[in-house]
């Protein structure tokens, strides 16, 4: 009956705890290539990114090709609603955005009321 309820015995072992627990953390080696690679690409990073600010709407977009020039003018009139839109909500203050929500609300049938649960 012994054998079916074995534990192991003594304390728990933790990696890196003071202690003289016997276990160490390996710790990871740093390549040179690495870190050279890295600091490579960051320098990159930044000169196409000074370059970027210096060519004109022609450039190409983020995948990398030139747009044409149906996908120009999407990209125009969609830049030119988000302002509209940026420039109406401006105009009104919160104050009177809550009024003509709670107006709104008023106008609405019992249908969308909530509906009372529970005995009373």
């Amino acid at each position: 009956m012994s054998d079916a309820y074995f534990t192991a015995g003594g304390g728990l072992k933790l990696k890196g705890v003071a202690g003289g627990s016997g276990i160490t953390k390996k710790k990871k080696k740093k390549d040179k290539k690495e870190k050279e690679s890295v600091e490579v690409q960051r320098e990159e990073a930044a000169n196409t990114q000074s370059s970027s600010a210096s060519v004109a709407d022609d450039k190409p977009s983020q995948t990398g090709r030139n747009l044409t020039d149906a996908e120009k003018r999407f990209e125009e009139t969609r830049r030119k609603r988000q302002e509209e839109k940026a420039a109406k909500l401006a105009q009104k203050s919160h104050k009177e955005r809550v009024a003509e929500f709670n107006q709104y609300l008023e106008s609405l049938s019992e249908h969308h009321d909530i509906p009372r649960v529970g005995p009373g």
